[in-house]
């Protein structure tokens, strides 16, 4: 998947969003311009060409200076539907919100 690809799904408007999305969306504070911003800004640090029904991937963008979001988006190569999106936890990320801490047990 190329992030070229994810923003010219935008410029056509073929990106969709779930009504679950929509309300998972609504409870983290975040509105349909923020993930677009996001994508359109971003780029994707992780890649996860076996998921199931379509390949996704995990966008890190920001909506404005010091406020990182990630977008999980999915593509069928002719469109794309969001699959979530949140702002990164503190404690999950490092600071450069693209690496996964290391889980201690």
């Amino acid at each position: 998947m190329k992030i070229e690809d994810l923003k010219a799904f935008y410029e056509k408007d073929v990106v969709f969003l779930t009504q679950h999305v929509i309300e998972r969306c609504k409870q983290r504070d975040i509105r349909p311009k923020h993930i677009r911003i996001a994508v359109m800004t971003g780029k994707i640090v992780e890649d996860y060409p076996d998921d199931y029904p379509t390949p996704s991937c995990l966008i890190l963008g920001y909506i404005s200076p010091g406020i990182p979001l990630h977008v999980v988006i999915a593509s069928n190569r002719e469109s794309a539907k969001i699959v979530t999106a949140y702002y990164p936890d503190k404690d999950k990320w490092e600071s450069d919100m693209i690496t996964r801490k290391e889980c201690l047990k």
